[in-house]
């Protein structure tokens, strides 16, 4: 990933933190070349205080980063790079994510409240009953999304109902809101001594509290879910100076880029284009269609938002996406709570030594079903069990399942663009696997295109740093873009087969829903072993 440079050989290189659900990395470009240099990832854990609930530390997130950094400048310095050459940092962040500090002290005022957390569907069902028709769809002309347990709006509502710290903070006016972005930044940049409490147009897009039209947080949104206005980040460019590092390695260095992870994988993709759409494998899976400077409404349950601004003065350009909660969590969920491997590559060896499911289907809905269903009340399944069945099986599945979640976000996304994609282009952890690779063009009848840098969250994030006004050191200018090679994977079944086995798939998918409501059932908390996954025989 990294060669030896010589002193004062390179020029100018951009730092990039990518801040996601299951690690943070900080890694290092040339801006000239968009060669990675070096990078530093630490994992993070991920709590489940109880069913439903997935929360993390954000202190743990913090320090995270700093620990990334710090360890990236030493890396570079044993490659004889001088640090001093990182003129720019971008941030690139899980989105959705919710936090809530005390600006006096600096301190978080709960954990964060992850964007998987299905705790505020209570909420969601109580807003549901103000709006007329129960329609989840009621506040998607000013929002892009529907109401949902997703968003971050719901989050902060959550918080501020059961939660007596924050409240008191609030109604003291000590409290700050903010996505991770928002809390990594203001914590960069000073935190309680001056640091800047910002957000970017991609993550502010995300809350349910932004209006995509005029850009600006919408006074009547935060009336509805009863949010002061005075506690919320400004909302920013993607590309410009937000402040300053102000400690560490690279104290003094400007912080000059902000993109939601799936909106920094879009720049990094290069799709700046209408029409063109990536697809990132990572908790989650992501599929988003830049569709240019004026929202599209989507018709087959997709979201719109905005795909990035890269300037002050530059133009927002939108996308419609495809949301899957569950993807490379699936692995993990394997790894971690079934004991079928000790590391996610193990997973992929199961899978390639028996090459089918043999009629096994998974259906991974352990946070309900996001697109294009928003169907809260799903849990997961696993049908189609019979005595030949092992953990092989249920591991190419579980691959299966993510190509299938793919499958169904891209049809819905022909449908709304009206002119099929002939290709899909990839990136994320998971593209690393060539059975998941293979089995996703298989599936989609249509070649899977995946760059030989796989990083391009993190370049995009570097890209809107480094292109910043005041920063400059990266041309956008499509002349100036460095060619991307690709690893190409060609469909290697006939259609009919893929479609019958997407048949199949979809049946599951149908006996996943309306398995939970708002109310949770702790008697079979033990018999579930908390795990949200029920086990079928033959369906």
């Amino acid at each position: 990933m990294a060669a030896t440079v010589q002193r004062g050989a390179i020029g100018p290189l951009v730092g990039a933190i990518d801040q996601g659900t299951s690690s943070t990395r900080f890694l290092v470009f040339n801006a000239n070349t968009a060669e990675l240099l070096s990078h530093h990832q630490v994992e993070l854990k991920q709590k489940f205080p109880k069913e439903g609930w997935v929360e993390q530390d954000p202190k743990e997130i913090l320090q995270s980063v700093y620990e990334c950094v710090e360890k990236t400048c030493e890396k570079l310095k044993q490659l004889n790079v001088d640090i001093a050459n990182i003129k720019a940092v971008g941030v690139s962040n899980q989105r959705e994510t919710t936090v809530v500090w005390d600006k006096i002290t600096g301190e978080p005022l709960h954990n964060a409240i992850v964007w998987l957390d299905l705790r505020t569907q209570s909420t969601v069902d109580r807003l549901l009953k103000r709006i007329p028709g129960h329609d989840k769809s009621y506040l998607k002309s000013r929002t892009g999304l529907p109401l949902s347990t997703y968003f971050s709006a719901v989050k902060f509502r959550w918080l501020l109902d059961n939660v007596k710290e924050v409240g008191q903070a609030v109604k003291e006016e000590r409290a700050k809101f903010g996505t991770i972005d928002s809390w990594l930044i203001w914590s960069l940049t000073g935190g309680k001594d001056g640091g800047i409490h910002c957000t970017d147009v991609t993550n502010a897009s995300r809350t349910m509290l932004f209006n995509i039209h005029t850009l600006e947080w919408d006074a009547e949104l935060c009336k509805f879910f009863d949010i002061p206005m005075d506690i919320l980040p400004s909302v920013r460019s993607s590309s410009e100076i937000y402040g300053l590092m102000s400690s560490g390695a690279l104290t003094g260095v400007p912080i000059s880029g902000c993109l939601g992870d799936q909106s920094a994988a879009l720049v990094g993709q290069m799709c700046f284009r209408d029409g063109q759409a990536k697809n990132t494998y990572g908790t989650g899976c992501f599929l988003l269609c830049n569709t240019g400077q004026k929202p599209a409404v989507s018709e087959h349950g997709l979201l719109t938002t905005v795909a990035y601004k890269l300037g002050r003065d530059k133009p927002a350009c939108y996308a419609l996406e495809g949301s899957v909660a569950i993807a490379g969590a699936v692995v993990r969920w394997l790894r971690d709570n079934l004991g079928f491997a000790k590391s996610s590559g193990e997973i992929e060896m199961l899978a390639a030594e028996v090459g089918s499911s043999y009629g096994c289907y998974f259906v991974p809905a352990f946070s309900g079903l996001y697109a294009p269903y928003w169907e809260p009340s799903a849990r997961g399944i696993i049908c189609g069990l019979t005595q030949f069945t092992n953990k092989k099986h249920i591991a190419y599945a579980a691959l299966e399942a993510v190509c299938f979640q793919t499958r169904e976000i891209l049809d819905a996304m022909n449908k709304d663009c009206g002119i099929p994609l002939s290709q899909l282009q990839v990136d994320g952890g998971m593209t690393n696997n060539k059975i998941l690779m293979q089995l996703q063009a298989d599936i989609l009848c249509i070649p899977v295109v995946k760059p030989s840098m796989p990083e391009t969250t993190a370049l995009g994030a570097a890209m809107a740093a480094g292109a910043a006004e005041g920063v400059g050191v990266w041309s956008l200018n499509p002349d100036d873009l460095t060619a991307v090679t690709c690893e190409r994977f060609e469909p290697q079944i006939n259609s009919e087969e893929s479609e019958c086995r997407y048949a199949r798939w979809k049946r599951a998918v149908k006996k996943s829903m309306g398995w939970e409501t708002s109310e949770p059932h702790p008697g079979f908390l033990p018999l579930l072993n908390n795990l949200h996954c029920c086990i079928f025989g033959n369906s």
